[in-house]
């Protein structure tokens, strides 16, 4: 199992907006979404993708998407915008799911059974790093992870980086995706 968590201080936490940039940049959480889940025609079925949001009006909210048991979606952001709206205004939908779990829960929830690998730009260089079975990566938002946020993951897993220049969280997720199943197809 692969687990992705993005910690998004501006990520409104009801269901009142127009779209999903103005929704605290909810954006950014669909593309991290799409990158964590889909393959072209596929979903994958061993990535689960957390959110944890932070904006108004009652954070925190923790967003969990499940490829499992993910069904019935699309890649597109109306689909994603409706899904969202659905879920955090108490409604459901499969593989999508909400609870009122904090970052630091998550990460010591996460921590027993997983190996837990925060990214950041000045962290040991992926390729030296021998990534364990059943990692949880975790990044920060458009505006980053916070450090207090950053220094209690680092208590239950080590920080890596893809290189010194600040990605999108959406494209960290692709390229860990990629290197991961590159490892794993033998390459």
């Amino acid at each position: 199992m692969r687990e992705f968590i993005v910690y998004s201080r501006t990520g409104k936490t009801n269901s009142e907006w127009k779209n999903l940039h103005d929704a605290g940049r909810l954006d950014i959480i669909h593309e991290c979404i799409v990158a964590s889940l889909f393959l072209s025609h596929a979903i994958r079925r061993d990535v689960i993708f957390h959110a944890v949001l932070y904006g108004p009006p009652k954070p925190p909210i923790h967003l969990e998407v499940r490829g499992e048991s993910l069904h019935d979606v699309r890649t597109d952001q109306q689909t994603w915008e409706e899904i969202l709206r659905k879920v955090l205004s108490g409604g459901s939908h499969p593989g999508v799911s909400i609870s009122k779990m904090g970052f630091e829960n998550l990460i010591k929830a996460k921590a027993e059974g997983a190996h837990i690998y925060i990214l950041e730009e000045d962290g040991i260089d992926i390729f030296q790093v021998d990534i364990k079975e059943n990692p949880v990566f975790v990044l920060g938002d458009h505006v980053g992870l916070p450090k207090k946020a950053e220094d209690y993951a680092l208590r239950y897993g080590i920080k890596i980086s893809l290189g010194r220049k600040p990605y999108l969280a959406a494209s960290c997720i692709t390229v860990i995706n990629y290197l991961l199943d590159r490892k794993e197809n033998g390459f």
